[in-house]
């Protein structure tokens, strides 16, 4: 039987061969984050597929590619996605994932320990460079110098590069200039929060792998009150999925309303504060709190301050005069004022919108945990 066997596997391609038995998992991989458990919504359709494109043909097209979005919306499963399909299908390519700040750490010990060739032999020489969470890089210069000689290297070899953000590239402050154009220069997609259907889809598919039963109207619970992100979402789930099988008791609506009643909170139930989004809103545009109360008009603060303003309105019950007195003492038509050059700016520059979201995804995620 094997000597009937042998010649059929040598005619095989390698490709063929490398598919029929799965390797074990990469080192620097979750297994599990392969593009079979991510579920597609409008919402992910045109940064899933470019991932698989990506996949399929590395470093052919879409290099270097910058999938960006809020917390919790898939990003990094999406680019591991990536290294384990590419893991499983060629042979020889070398994949490297790591995550921003281990990059910068790694670069670091390489200078405290006087080994960076090491360092740059293990980057510029891979075939499938993955970095999660770029918008670690403000505040380090040196390791923004490395990357960039890293990339141009990659760049000129034809190695495939991916790259996640929670934020547009464009929103970055503190980055050079000639790395800001390399991360753009070559195919940039965004993963929006998840609708009704795609939330209700991904739940379905994870309440398949735990074979569990678990009614419909527990599953609708979940996904009409838990709207800010994927991570949120199977976090609920998961919850009431320990509880039935260590108490071994039935998941229904009144369980779920019990278990879950933090996470089912509104927004306003959480109590957020001014003080909560001023410092989500410095903190993403890389500002103090202070800076946003101050009285500097630049507008590397103006526009993160009348953002803030917009995001109290939009999501607090405070009303004008409240705002302004937290925002040194301003008057409710400056808050007014403030309101409508962002509703302005809503309408024609798409990534007002984008930013404002993000922002709301993040301080309600905070506020309901």
């Amino acid at each position: 039987m094997e000597k009937n066997t042998q010649p059929k596997k040598d005619n095989k391609t390698a490709a063929e061969n490398q598919k029929r038995e799965p390797k074990p998992p990469h080192p620097q991989l979750r297994e599990e984050y392969t593009f079979d458990n991510f579920v597609i919504g409008e919402n992910s359709s045109f940064a899933a597929n470019a991932a698989l494109a990506i996949a399929k043909n590395p470093g052919t097209a879409y290099n270097p590619c910058l999938i960006y979005g809020g917390v919790g919306l898939g990003k990094t499963h999406l680019i591991q996605s990536i290294g384990n399909q590419v893991y499983q299908e060629y042979e020889k390519l070398r994949i490297v994932y790591v995550t921003m700040e281990s990059f910068t750490n790694d670069f670091i010990q390489s200078i405290r320990e006087k080994r960076t060739q090491g360092f740059k032999n293990k980057y510029r020489y891979a075939d499938i460079l993955l970095i999660d969470d770029i918008h670690f890089l403000p505040g380090k210069p040196e390791t923004q110098e490395e990357l960039f000689h890293t990339f141009n290297a990659l760049y000129d070899a034809n190695k495939q590069m991916v790259f996640t953000c929670d934020r547009p590239v464009s929103e970055i402050r503190d980055l050079t200039d000639r790395l800001r154009n390399r991360f753009e220069r070559g195919l940039n997609v965004d993963l929006q929060p998840p609708s009704y259907e795609t939330r209700f889809a991904i739940l379905k598919k994870k309440i398949e792998r735990s074979q569990l039963n678990v009614p419909t109207e527990v599953i609708e619970l979940i996904c009409n009150n838990v709207t800010t992100n994927v991570r949120d979402l199977e976090a609920a789930l998961t919850k009431l999925i320990a509880y039935a099988e260590l108490v071994n008791k039935q998941i229904t609506v009144t369980v779920a309303r019990s278990q879950l009643k933090d996470m089912l909170s509104s927004p306003h139930q959480s109590k957020i504060t001014i003080d909560a989004i001023q410092r989500a809103v410095a903190d993403y545009f890389n500002l103090s709190s202070q800076e946003l109360k101050g009285k500097k008009r630049t507008k590397t603060v103006a526009f993160p301050r009348q953002l803030a303003m917009y995001i109290c309105r939009e999501i607090t019950e405070y009303s004008t005069t409240e705002v302004g007195l937290e925002f040194g003492g301003r008057d409710h038509t400056t808050v007014m004022y403030a309101c409508q050059r962002i509703e302005s700016r809503i309408r024609t520059d798409a990534t007002v919108e984008t930013i404002i979201q993000n922002l709301i995804r993040d301080i309600k995620s905070k506020g309901i945990r």
